[in-house]
């Protein structure tokens, strides 16, 4: 799914100068462990939109193609097992990707839902 994303997706943006940048949209996915790192804490203060950081932990003893998910400074959780593979190989591979936040929720039981965006800037 992730591929045909990488694919079919290519938007542009026009920003307030009028400058066009392009990016090509890896995937939309959410995030796993929230309950176990700092998201509780700053959810209130995020917003959709909002930059995010993708750093990969290879050494990371769960899931070797582990991808860390931070807001400002906070670990926030991880990109799923299931749908890392390919953004782990973008980044491994010197890939500058991106993330911004979609969507911030919660399901019935009060578990915190965030859903992120993950993306490649064109220049």
């Amino acid at each position: 799914m992730a591929r045909l994303l990488a694919l079919l997706a290519v938007f542009v943006h026009v920003g307030s100068g009028h400058a066009q940048t392009s990016e090509i949209l890896l995937q939309t996915s959410l995030t796993a462990g929230l309950a176990h790192h700092e998201a509780k804490a700053v959810w209130e203060q995020m917003k959709p939109g909002d930059v995010l950081v993708l750093a990969r932990e290879p050494s990371n003893q769960h899931d070797p193609n582990a991808v860390r998910v931070e807001w400002n400074g906070h670990v926030l959780g991880y990109l799923p097992r299931n749908n890392n593979e390919a953004v782990a190989r973008q980044i491994d591979r010197g890939n500058r990707l991106q993330a911004r936040i979609i969507q911030l929720g919660k399901y019935r039981n009060h578990r915190r839902r965030l859903e992120v965006e993950v993306y490649l800037p064109m220049q």
